[in-house]
């Protein structure tokens, strides 16, 4: 059988993101050999991205260990400061795992307890906990408040998990919980960096890619569609009453051949003096995310009736009601993009809306919605978390380039173009 392995964002009480919880299918009982198969297997391949830090992008893991592998010392595979060993309360009841999570604990790893109760085996390992994860899916639960309480007494960060609603995360927050992790959490990060930061690292590989010699439309379409606001401008842009198109643009390199790389210059030219404010760092990387993933996955697809240009929007447009802070259907009115992503994006409806929902499926770790989906479509089964995989590694690459100043990273030739921007752009206004 396949391992399926997501990482879910925890973040802080200042909104931004301290690490990611690695989830992975697990389908037996807690201390059934199979479930210690799946979690080897997980933690194999998850090793094999952890080396070069790709898939978490410089974040600690939250990470579950049962008995038997934290007997074999599989922990120990990691660095004590890239890793928050999780257990559950299988490892509560095993004897030999309790001392081993006291050496764990003097070698420098965080031990996080997933679940809390008040019963002796839960005060006994209280002295070795740094982390206490509490289950909100559950709001009735009235122990919520008087557990925060006694953690916090005794100097332990209470991780508020399963936060899936609106209501979980004001009962956390109204708890004073340190940390927040859940489905919820995902579509709400306002971890904040500022907006003129971002763009002006995007802007200036777009400005330096359009006054090339010879501009290479495939890198200016891939510049573009790295950031929603930009492709989502763009779009609407050349959609618009303007251009009076018999046949409208349904992907980002449509709209660049429609749209010539003469009015482009002018088009940037004007976009860069309305870059302020400020933009949800992990919820633009979602959108990425999604983007990568839904093309990666569309090729599989058979019949599929759209491209993998618009499977990608799919995935991208699938957060702009979030970042414009309007209902999703009103800011997908703004775009002439297929009925076909439009009905998956809004209803779930079509071959098209169960991709999507095989990505949030996969995104949420609901493993048995994404195999059903993944059926039905009939993506192979092996390909998924590969993909999934080579899609976050990739985002976060992309990211950590926007991060830095874009002067940084090329040659001074390559830069000199920008230069003369101002005038280049002056020239083409008329």
């Amino acid at each position: 059988m396949e391992t399926y392995i997501v990482r879910q964002p925890i973040q802080d009480q200042k909104n931004e993101v301290i690490g990611y919880e690695i989830l992975y299918q697990q389908e037996a009982s807690g201390l059934s050999p199979e479930k210690d198969t799946k979690a080897a297997g997980a933690i194999e391949d998850f090793l094999l991205q952890l080396d070069n830090d790709k898939f978490l992008g410089g974040k600690t893991a939250f990470l579950t260990f049962t008995p038997n592998l934290l007997i074999k010392n599989i922990p120990k595979m990691f660095s004590p400061n890239k890793l928050v060993i999780q257990i559950e309360d299988s490892s509560l009841v095993h004897p030999l795992a309790r001392k081993i999570i006291h050496r764990y604990k003097k070698q420098g790893y965080r031990i996080a307890l997933q679940g809390f109760s008040f019963s002796p085996r839960y005060f006994d390992i209280l002295e070795v906990l740094d982390i206490i994860k509490l289950d909100f899916s559950n709001l009735e639960d009235s122990s919520l408040q008087n557990i925060v309480n006694v953690g916090s007494s005794f100097q332990k960060e209470i991780v508020a998990y399963n936060v899936n609603t609106e209501q979980a995360m004001a009962k956390a927050k109204e708890l004073h919980c340190h940390y927040i992790q859940g489905t919820f959490v995902a579509q709400q990060l306002p971890s904040k960096v500022h907006r003129m930061d971002h763009m002006q690292s995007n802007f200036f590989q777009l400005v330096v890619a359009i006054t090339r010699d010879e501009p290479n439309v495939d890198e200016i379409t891939m510049i573009i569609s790295r950031d929603v606001t930009l492709a989502f401008s763009l779009i609407k842009l050349v959609n618009s009453a303007y251009f009076a198109l018999r046949n409208r643009a349904k992907s980002v390199k449509q709209a660049l051949i429609i749209l010539g790389l003469g009015q482009l210059k002018q088009w940037i030219y004007l976009l860069s003096f309305k870059q302020n404010g400020e933009m949800p760092e992990e919820l633009v990387k979602i959108s990425f995310l999604r983007a990568h993933f839904c093309s990666e996955l569309s090729q599989y697809v058979n019949d599929l009736p759209i491209s993998k240009s618009e499977a990608y929007l799919m995935g991208m447009f699938s957060t702009l009601g979030i970042l414009m802070e309007v209902p999703l259907e009103s800011a997908l009115e703004e775009l002439a993009i297929s009925e076909e992503v439009k009905n998956a994006l809004l209803h779930g409806e079509g071959i098209c809306g169960d991709l999507y929902q095989l990505v949030l499926c996969y995104e949420n770790a609901d493993w048995k919605g994404m195999t059903q989906y993944a059926q039905r479509l009939g993506i192979p089964m092996n390909v998924i978390t590969q993909k999934y995989f080579e899609c976050v590694e990739y985002v976060n690459q992309i990211w950590n380039d926007l991060m830095v100043p874009y002067e940084e990273q090329g040659t001074q030739e390559e830069a000199e173009p920008a230069d003369d921007t101002e005038e280049a752009f002056a020239m083409n206004k008329e």
